[in-house]
């Protein structure tokens, strides 16, 4: 017997030897090193991991499905359609190649658009500091970087909307650590879709234009670092835009802000300030506050936008926008909400019961594109939803709010704001014959979003 087993033991060592000695070649007939790979499911993501190496491949994809009703309209308002439709439906392959390296593809297949989101190189080498390049986020608004997986409602806010910078393909710096937190980068052109990148195409070809440029840096500041049940971040972002080459050509030098009241059904922009010429450049500001303790988080920040126009006559001129809101959310049976303090932003919470947990959430939002001779329309929005977490892949989202869009929000003169003198719909704002505060188009929606995460 003691014979068979060194017979065996040898012939054990004999063949992982051969093994590790075989040579194999990838599909260009390139000699390559090869690692066993163990497969497994974290929290119902599929990840594939070396125990030999810091290799890691995993997929990332998120279904959101949404619906809404939308009633309370005045009779003169234009007709808004309740509906359903794909808000989001995302797969990402993200791959740690070793402890200094990281990729990322992301795209977006929602009721059959492609678009790409994240394309992503990341060196990670030096301690605390992240360098990377490619299609992401800029850092800038907290509620704007919060993945939509772990948003306290179905959409961002309007003043998030219309002004918070997203993905833009450029190059980032970040460092973290403790209770600082500090980023830095520079931006180029939206890269998403094929109209985009058509636009840029031909600007380039027809014109010979630059692809412009901006500048983006944010810090934070993180007093309870230490702390495992509660947070309070502390920020402010400054970014330096001009215009891009991501714009249909005859619209390129212009400026435009827009936003639609918090629903992706509702397709009508109350919010636009149109296309304003003479765009030169503008400053993108915000403050904001958030925290979290056990089960409780809340968020508050304001965004300015002064944009600088060409001089026509004399000396340059500007235009004022900006916003704010205020939300919270509350786990009502024992769950802990959880701070990222690498993204600098929240993440998936901690569910208190076996079956789930409930969120009850609330928020008021502003936003304001009327400023001199612009008049983009100036809304508020005050809701409350409920979020139950199924698990750690399934969420239900259910969202009551209430638009208040003032006189000026008509869609670039598309939209009716109210009744002339003779009880007609106009869509001029300078027409209407209601009292000051009775025009403009006010309205409420229920919403309902059905999420899963794999």
């Amino acid at each position: 017997m003691r014979k068979l087993f060194i017979f065996v033991a040898a012939l054990a060592l004999l063949s992982q030897t051969a093994f590790a000695q075989t040579v194999k070649y990838n599909q260009y007939g390139v000699a390559v090193k090869s690692d066993r790979l163990d497969v497994e499911a974290q929290d119902g993501i599929l990840v594939f991991a070396s125990p030999n190496s810091g290799y890691k491949l995993w997929f990332d994809t998120r279904v959101q499905a949404d619906g809404a009703v939308f009633f309370g309209a005045p009779d003169y308002a234009d007709p808004i359609g309740n509906g359903t439709g794909i808000r989001r439906a995302r797969f990402a392959i993200k791959g740690q190649i070793n402890e200094d390296w990281y990729g990322e593809f992301d795209m977006d297949l929602a009721n059959g658009l492609v678009e790409l989101k994240d394309a992503i190189v990341r060196y990670t080498g030096i301690p605390n500091l992240d360098l990377q390049a490619g299609n992401f986020k800029e850092n800038f608004s907290l509620q704007r970087n919060t993945t939509s997986r772990y948003l306290q409602f179905m959409e961002r806010p309007m003043v998030c909307s219309a002004l918070a910078p997203s993905r833009h393909i450029g190059f980032n710096a970040k460092y973290a650590k403790d209770w600082l937190w500090l980023s830095a980068g520079a931006f180029s052109q939206v890269i998403a879709g094929s109209e985009e990148w058509q636009n840029v195409a031909d600007n380039n070809k027809d014109f010979g234009r630059n692809s412009g440029y901006s500048l983006t840096t944010k810090v934070v500041f993180r007093p309870l670092y230490k702390l495992n049940n509660s947070s309070l971040h502390i920020g402010a972002a400054y970014s330096y835009r001009t215009t891009t080459t991501d714009l249909a050509t005859g619209e390129w030098g212009t400026y435009r802000a827009s936003a639609r009241n918090s629903t992706s059904i509702n397709r009508k922009k109350y919010l636009d300030t149109n296309n304003l010429k003479d765009y030169d450049h503008n400053n993108l500001w915000t403050v904001e506050l958030a925290g979290h303790n056990y089960g409780l988080r809340y968020e508050a920040a304001y965004i300015g936008d002064n944009v600088i126009f060409k001089p026509e006559i004399g000396d340059a001129f500007s235009h004022n926008f900006g916003g704010w809101y205020v939300q919270a959310g509350y786990l009502l049976f024992g769950g802990k909400q959880r701070y990222d303090s690498n993204g600098g932003k929240y993440t998936k919470v901690e569910r208190g019961r076996e079956w789930g947990d409930i969120e009850l959430c609330g928020r008021y939002e502003y936003c304001n594109l009327n400023h001199g001779d612009v008049y983009g329309g100036c809304a508020e929005a005050y809701a409350v939803g409920l979020n139950w977490y199924v698990n750690d892949n399934v969420k239900f989202q259910l969202n009551y709010q209430f638009n208040n869009n003032d006189r000026y929000a008509n869609g670039k003169g598309k939209l009716n704001v109210g009744l002339d003198e003779a009880g007609n719909a106009v869509k001029d704002y300078t027409k209407v014959a209601t009292p000051a505060g009775k025009a403009g188009v006010d309205y409420h929606m229920l919403a309902l979003r059905f999420e899963i995460d794999f």
